[in-house]
């Protein structure tokens, strides 16, 4: 399939006459990209500690403010026109945006490789359940090979042949489908007026709980101006974004919660997937499993989008390129200790978008600066105390909660920083 994307360049703007996702088209991708095998397992993590009413409130308010920055950095594409890497030189400068698009390509291709492990672990779970074990349908590299096919595929083809012709035509229609009857199955089968009224056992504050939540939307920042500035206006890009992930995210994580106390309360993850996959005889588990796949896309149309960044490299050649490095990682590396460094990466990016978020609506009033400087440094220095404050409560103090309070407070000393420099030049 040839891309409409490739005559866009990541260092350039989308022309304004080609940026043609509305609302519709943008609820349809982030409603996909909230919902997700990771999502389900996310939401399962709240329910020992929190249990579900405790569970469901920290989803809930941590989606909430979640989708609302992430909807607001959204709108920087479609003010721009630029990808998420291109439109932070307009913040940290021409060579300050280098590492985060770096840092960003390292964490997309291991957390696209890590897309693909939990789909190929899922797959050969329902494998086996259907067909037994020893089959050719629980074979882990078979499986591997199909779904970093299908990821690379899809990222190859540009975010709008995904959407346009894919997800918004009938992809949208079949992951409600299976949400409903997820939810339908969950409500014949479990007592949940029971698990409401049963505490969590305390072993989560419920601070770690909504920081966790939080923790999902945001994790998107990096990526969505990608798909943002293909947007027709401001306003379709905040609110087609933001309904649309909360509602996707929030459902499934909730489905996650529930699920996980009424049918694997040890925390066993094959035994949420099993459950999962007795509604329905496992077909809405497997649309969602199928839907795994389009986030793997966006890992991977992202990185190439960062990666050219760096490289004067067509976005589809490196797509290819990342797609079958996914793929090989995926089926060769062992990634269990590189989750964390994963997590350390990611670390930097909720303190950066408030540096972003400030600089943008704030400083610049939504505006792009007429030459770039090679180096922003207020802008970096208020980056680099956001992730210092990041890691300090993160490590001294994890009950509070570490990836607001970061986004904060570099959003307000870049504030600081930015007016006090031009006070000083007024007055020269």
């Amino acid at each position: 399939m040839s891309s409409p994307t490739s005559t866009y360049s990541p260092d350039l703007a989308v022309p304004a006459d080609k940026r043609v996702f509305g609302a519709r088209d943008l609820f349809s991708l982030w409603f996909s990209l909230g919902i997700g095998l990771m999502v389900l397992q996310t939401g399962a993590l709240l329910a020992p500690g929190l249990g579900l009413a405790h569970g469901v409130l920290a989803i809930l308010l941590g989606s909430a403010v979640g989708v609302l920055l992430l909807a607001a950095v959204g709108v920087i594409g479609s003010d721009t026109g630029l990808s998420a890497m291109a439109a932070l030189k307009l913040s940290l400068g021409r060579h300050g945006a280098r590492l985060p698009a770096l840092l960003n390509l390292l964490q997309l291709v291991g957390w696209g490789s890590f897309e693909i492990i939990v789909m190929r672990d899922a797959a050969s779970l329902l494998g086996a359940r259907a067909f037994g074990e020893g089959s050719a349908w629980t074979s882990p590299v078979l499986w591997t090979l199909l779904f970093g096919a299908l990821a690379t595929l899809l990222a190859v083809s540009g975010p709008l042949t995904f959407v346009r012709r894919i997800l918004r035509k009938w992809g949208i229609w079949l992951l409600l489908a299976a949400c409903l009857w997820l939810t339908w199955n969950l409500f014949a089968r479990a007592d949940l007026a029971a698990l409401w009224k049963r505490a969590g056992d305390g072993s989560m504050p419920f601070a770690v709980g909504f920081d966790i939540a939080i923790a999902m939307p945001l994790s998107w920042l990096p990526l969505i101006a990608d798909y943002s500035r293909f947007g027709k206006s401001a306003r379709n890009v905040f609110g087609g974004t933001a309904l649309g992930f909360f509602i996707g995210n929030a459902w499934l994580m909730t489905l996650g919660v529930a699920y996980a106390l009424a049918f694997a309360p040890d925390g066993e993850a094959n035994a949420l997937l099993l459950a999962l996959a007795g509604a329905g005889l496992g077909i809405p588990l497997l649309l969602i499993l199928l839907d795994e796949s389009e986030n793997a896309f966006a890992d991977i149309h992202s990185a190439a989008v960062s990666t050219g960044i760096l490289l004067r490299l067509k976005v589809e050649h490196l797509a290819l390129g990342i797609g079958v490095l996914c793929t090989l990682i995926a089926c060769l590396a062992p990634l269990a200790q590189y989750q964390n460094f994963l997590l350390l990466i990611g670390s930097v990016f909720a303190p950066l978008f408030g540096v972003v978020l400030v600089d943008h609506f704030i400083l610049r009033r939504r505006g792009a600066q007429a030459s770039l400087a090679a180096w922003h440094g207020p802008a970096l220095l208020a980056w680099l105390g956001g992730v210092s404050t990041y890691h300090l409560l993160a490590n001294f103090y994890p009950d509070v909660g570490a990836t607001l309070p970061s986004l904060l407070l570099a959003g307000l000393l870049h504030g600081v920083l930015g007016f006090s420099r031009r006070r000083e030049a007024a007055r020269a």
